[in-house]
């Protein structure tokens, strides 16, 4: 049983459980792509903020790609796990050569996404970061880590469904974790969505576009009949 249409469905849900933030001036809302855009189109939407992409890729362990020893962020951010890259011995080379290939996929989605528009700064914010659900958590986690070092004031964590398990832990990580649902047993996130269609660079990008007007309008008339319907 579903618990979610498709992904801009469960935003608005999501956006109920973050009510109490609507209208900060000094709230962003940040996702991750792909799939966390859409869902954190609906929050920022609901929430009255800006919108903008925080985008993560995992390093993976050669020969093991699918053990992450650490990820690349938005703005040439990496965070690497000193637990994990001490005890397998990885070499130095090995992390530079990794990060070299997926900066490049990094800053393809940065370009994609964004265009020239520098990214929207979070020193000092309250940032809400927004996947479509977690499982193992990893990116979620690697996101939060290199986003720290952004300065922002607060990090909250937030996700239309969960891992009981993984909302309880990133918990201890954020200043606050916001799961909607937790259902039992989890099995994957998808699993919880009717549509959980891959989504595209195209409609990132026509996601953020859209945002950046309705940011724009806010910002000329802050009255909330400037956003329309």
């Amino acid at each position: 049983m579903s618990l979610f249409t498709n992904r801009r469905q469960a935003g608005r849900m999501l956006a109920a459980a973050l009510g109490k933030y609507v209208g900060r001036s000094d709230l962003l809302v940040l996702a991750l792509p792909r799939g966390g855009v859409p869902v954190a189109y609906e929050v920022a939407r609901s929430l009255r903020a800006p919108l903008d992409v925080f985008v993560v890729r995992k390093l993976g362990v050669p020969g093991h790609t699918e053990l992450a020893m650490g990820a690349l962020a938005s703005g040439g951010l990496c965070v690497l796990n000193d637990d994990v890259v001490r005890s397998l011995g990885i070499r130095e080379q090995d992390i530079r050569n990794t990060a070299s290939a997926e900066s490049q996929e990094l800053e393809r989605r940065e370009r994609a996404y964004r265009g020239q528009r520098a990214p929207v700064a979070v020193a000092g914010k309250t940032v809400i970061l927004i996947d479509d659900g977690l499982a193992t958590g990893s990116t979620m986690r690697a996101a939060i880590q290199a986003l720290r070092q952004r300065d922002p004031a607060r990090i909250v964590a937030a996700v239309p469904v969960a891992a009981l398990d993984t909302c309880a832990e990133l918990s201890h990580e954020t200043d606050e974790m916001v799961c909607a649902t937790t259902p039992e047993p989890f099995f994957a996130v998808g699993r919880w969505y009717e549509d959980f269609s891959q989504t595209s660079d195209e409609e990132v990008g026509a996601l953020l576009e859209a945002a950046r007007r309705t940011q724009e309008q806010r910002e000329h008339d802050p009255s909330p009949r400037a956003e329309g319907p």
